[in-house]
This record gives C-alpha cells, structure tokens and sequence, in this order.
C-alpha cells in the first residue's frame, strides 16, 4: 500500500466517525490556537511598544530618579533616592562635552487652564521646561515661540499651550498674547505647539509648559527632575551616557562600589526591558500549550487503541490477503498524523482569527508570526507520531488468524 492508498484509507475511517475525530482533537486546537493566538497578542504589543518608544530618537536618552517601567510599590532602595535637581542638570550641560542639548523637566498632572468663561477638565499635564527642552525632545511650535532662557531666568509667568487646550479655550480666535489661568495663576501665552500626536493611547496635546523656575515657585521644588540629553553623535551614544553618569555620580556623591541612585535609559533599552518581561509570558503561553497538546496526544492514543480494537477483524482480513506488518503500521500511524493535524489546522485558523480580532479592537497593530504557525504544524505532526506509535505498532503485531476470528 503506497501512501496515496493510506491516506485514502485514513481518510475514509475518520470521516465514519467524524464527531470522534474532532472530539479526540480538542487539546490540538486548544493548544495550538493558544501559540499562534498568544504570539501574535505579544507580537503587536512589541511592535506597538517598538513604534511609541521609538518617539524619544536615536541620538537621545533619558534620566531619572526611578525606574522608567514599574509594577506595584517600589523597592526601598528606590523609595530612599535623592530628587534629581535642576543644578545637576545644569552640571551636565556645563561639564559634558559629547551633548548637544539637556533639557531638565518636571510635571504636574490634574490642572484645569481658564481662559474666560470657558475651561478645560481637571487633567492637563503642566511642564516646567527649559529652552533645550525644545531641542532635545524635538518639540516644534506651530505659532509664537518657545519658553527663553530669559523667561527661565526671571521666572516669568509665560506658557506655550498644546493644541488641545488651544481647541478647547481658543476655538474662534488666536491665543498668542491672551491671558489664561492654571489654578489661580495667570499666564501669557507665548506660544502653540505644533501637534503632538498620542503616546500609549494618551494625548501628548493636553499639555502646557512654563518656565521650570515658574513651575517651583508656583509648585514647589520638591520634585525630582527628569533630563532628556541629545548627543551631538548618535554613534557616540554609548560614550555619552558614560559620561554623563560619571559626572551624575560625581555630583550626587555615588560611592564607586555601589550602582547608581537613577535610572538612564534609551528607546532601545525600553524596548528590550519590555521584550525581556514578554519573554516570560511567551514561555508561559509555550508551556500551557505544551500541556493541551500532550493532553490532545493521549486523546489521539486513546481513539487509536479504540479503533484497533474495533477494526480487529478488518486488519485480520487485509494480512489474510497479504498486507505486510510495515502496512498496518503506516496506515494507522497515517490516521493519527492526519488527527494531529486536523486539530492543528482548526487550531491555527482559530489563533490567527484571535490575532487579527486583536488588531481590530485594540490600537495594537495585527502581528501574525509566522514562525508560530510553523511551530503549531510541527507540534501537531510530532504529536500525531508518538502518541500514534504505539496504537499502529499494536495494530500491525495483531496474529492475523486471532484477529480473524475476533468478533
């Protein structure tokens, strides 16, 4: 019997029992369904987080106080850090020598801005920045001008708004050289951003910016600042950081045998922090998926015995008529790879269904990987040919004259 014939045969003995077929294929599906779905979820939120982070550029990084990526309370280690201050940022500028631009900042989230009758809700982001801000985070203004140095230095009570507080206070007129309030204090508008844009589903438009020496006599200096540094070499960026956590360490007194007291990360540090933490979920997900098709092999073993049982007659008369042992194996080892696969190919149409779902709800991007799908068809065949084994092997050692007297 050629494999065309087996095949055939296969076919024919699982299309006789169809509800038992797919029954019998239910871990498969589960399990392969659960890969190709998991990975792909995980795929789009790395390609997701890949294309959000990618706003901080590849010529600048960041620092501050705690880790950029937190889950729960902090570790005390954290709790007890000093505040970054704006004299360390402006060390930095004074003293490296491989930065284009450092621009120190702190916030302040909940504010509403006035301006007349109208007002925005209780969430506007206040920033306390200064010029290089601008420079180091590429933050273009669509009209008017950026916060000065002058502004910094006199602490003067200007803002530049984004658009979204400009749509909503400003809907018929030009907000350049009004006079808008946050809380209780008044603020000349100097400027407009250009638009912004959204980052992890936030809009980074319901923002303004104030001179940061305005924001602590206003707020208090209590907080910590966060610095955006830009290289004047991207391929220096390595070098860079070095030095600018040299002379951080130095200015925040860091003794050489201990780590750092603030974070330093990049774009491409984010993103390998978030793929390191998937890592583990993409293991979870291999390993649950292992398990359903373990379970879906033993189902696959369990009908095969049943059907070597029931069809003891019939394997009787084919060795009657000259069926060799390798025959009756192959045909039955045939019937639980077609199994196996069955559940696998129901099982990849239902993961990939689940990626793409995923990408139509969700602001994920739909990442099918295909390497997955490969996986799920190799897990299947591997599966259908050692839980088929021992039911086939069973079935071609049957004596043919026992097995023709079976009833």
């Amino acid at each position: 019997m050629n494999f065309k014939e087996s095949f055939a045969v296969s076919i024919d003995a699982l299309r006789s029992n169809k509800m038992r077929s797919v029954l019998t294929t239910l871990g498969i599906i589960i399990g392969v369904a659960t890969i190709i779905g998991m990975m792909s979820i995980i795929q789009g939120l790395q390609n997701y987080m890949a294309k959000e982070l990618s706003v901080l550029g590849s010529n600048t990084f960041q620092i501050q106080k705690d880790p950029p990526v937190q889950f729960g309370h902090l570790d005390e280690r954290y709790r007890n850090r000093k505040n970054i201050t704006l004299r360390q940022a402006d060390e930095i500028k004074e003293r490296a020598r491989l930065v284009k631009s450092v621009g120190p900042e702190t916030a302040i989230w909940g504010q509403v801005v006035k301006y007349g009758e109208n007002k925005t809700n209780p969430d506007v982001v206040t920033l306390g920045v200064t010029q290089d801000f601008q420079i180091a985070n590429n933050y273009f203004i669509s009209e008017g001008r950026f916060v000065s140095d002058s502004d910094v230095e006199y602490n003067r009570p200007v803002v530049v708004l984004g658009l979204d507080i400009v749509e909503k206070l400003f809907p018929h007129s030009s907000a350049i050289g009004e006079y808008v309030r946050i809380g209780p204090n008044k603020f000349k508008v100097i400027g407009i951003s250009e638009k912004q844009g959204a980052l992890f589903g936030q809009s980074r438009d319901n923002l303004v910016l104030i001179p940061i020496t305005t924001f602590h006599k206003i707020f208090g200096d209590k907080r910590s600042v966060q610095i955006t540094i830009q290289v004047k070499d991207a391929d220096k960026m390595n070098d860079a950081i070095e030095e600018v956590t040299g002379i951080l360490r130095i200015l925040r007194k860091v003794p050489p045998d201990q780590e750092n007291d603030f974070e330093v990360f990049t774009s491409e540090t984010l993103i390998e922090t978030f793929n390191d933490m998937s890592r583990g979920v993409k293991i979870g997900a291999i390993f649950i998926a292992a398990i359903s098709l373990v379970v879906g092999g033993i189902g696959i073993m369990n009908i095969m015995l049943v059907s070597v049982t029931e069809r003891t007659r019939e394997i009787g008369i084919r060795k009657a008529v000259g069926a060799r042992r390798l025959h009756i194996l192959w045909q039955f080892l045939t019937e639980a790879i077609i199994l196996g696969n069955l559940g696998g190919i129901i099982g990849i149409i239902i993961g990939v269904s689940i990626g793409v779902l995923a990408g139509k709800v969700s602001p994920l991007p739909t990442a099918i990987p295909i390497w997955a799908v490969f996986l799920g068809i190799g897990f299947c065949s591997v599966v259908g040919i050692i839980f088929g084994v021992y039911p086939a092997s069973k079935a071609a050692r049957l004596d043919p004259i026992v097995a023709l007297r079976y009833e």
